[in-house]
């Protein structure tokens, strides 16, 4: 009897051992380096809580543009990037950044070209589907232009289409901003000015009574906008959570999840905000 009784003892304390262990993992912190869209778009507001309700994990999201954020990943800042930037990434796995599994495509949107609702230089008119003639078209006539200018995918796209177009954007009439998404398209309301915007960030901000897409849907694929994960190289810092960023890889690249990604927006804007296109 005495022998049981010591050993359902010893049950107990392992028992209550677990339980403090799963209790640990439920209230570690994942920090995840995002670009601005995601959050602006309100995307992850929408993913977040049943990420952490499934895991038991706490996401800490540092919005910034993805050149900031996968300088984050490189100084071990940061757990796992969620990016759109897809050259960068690239870059990024190459030079040994990230885990062994690399980036994976989680989903895809576009981008438009927001302009005021008077359409000045009247590229809904003439430019409507054709993103390089739009540009050209802006920089002749010196049409004010907000740019991010943060290193950011947006900012990136914007440049290559600037490069594909032939200009190198310069004077009054470009304006470097060095901000998110939704802070330039705010400024672009307020001086009715043109910039490059993801669909999805566009959408939520609902800013059209002084600002609509002037130019969308280049045929050419110009304008397309791919979304990667990517886990953090462990071996930068014992402080990465490589067990936490791998439960959000996984859970975001799931069929359930994309599910969910293809549902955002359905309801209020009649169409989903972002394509789901894990492997």
């Amino acid at each position: 009897m005495k022998k049981i009784i010591i050993v359902l003892a010893a049950l107990l304390v392992m028992m209550t051992g677990c339980q403090k262990e799963d209790e640990v993992i439920k209230n570690e912190e994942i920090i995840l380096a995002t670009t601005t869209s995601t959050k602006d778009s309100g995307l992850l507001d929408y993913l977040l809580p049943y990420f952490e309700e499934e895991s038991g994990y706490k996401v800490s999201v540092v919005s910034v543009g993805s050149g900031e954020a996968m300088t984050m990943g490189e100084n071990g800042e940061a757990d796992v990037l969620l990016v759109h930037s897809p050259a960068a990434e690239e870059e990024f796995v190459k030079n040994g950044h990230a885990d062994e599994d690399g980036r994976k495509d989680v989903m895809y949107n576009d981008f438009v070209l927001i302009g005021p609702s008077s359409d000045p230089a009247n590229i809904k008119t003439d430019a409507y589907n054709d993103a390089l003639k739009a540009f050209k078209t802006l920089a002749d006539e010196e049409m004010t232009f907000i740019s991010r200018s943060d290193e950011s995918g947006t900012h990136k796209k914007e440049l290559e289409i600037w490069k594909a177009a032939g200009i190198e954007p310069s004077g009054d009439w470009y304006v470097e901003a060095g901000s998110g998404m939704g802070a330039v398209l705010e400024m672009a309301n307020e001086e009715l000015a043109y910039t490059l915007s993801d669909r999805a960030t566009w959408l939520n901000l609902d800013l059209d009574e002084d600002l609509m897409i002037v130019s969308e849907n280049d045929p050419s694929g110009v304008l397309y906008n791919q979304y990667g994960v990517i886990c953090v190289n462990p071996d930068k810092n014992e402080a990465i959570n490589h067990e936490g960023a791998k439960a959000f890889a996984n859970w975001l690249l799931s069929s359930e999840t994309q599910e969910l990604i293809g549902e955002y927006g359905l309801e209020e804007y009649g169409k989903a905000l972002f394509t789901p296109n894990a492997e």
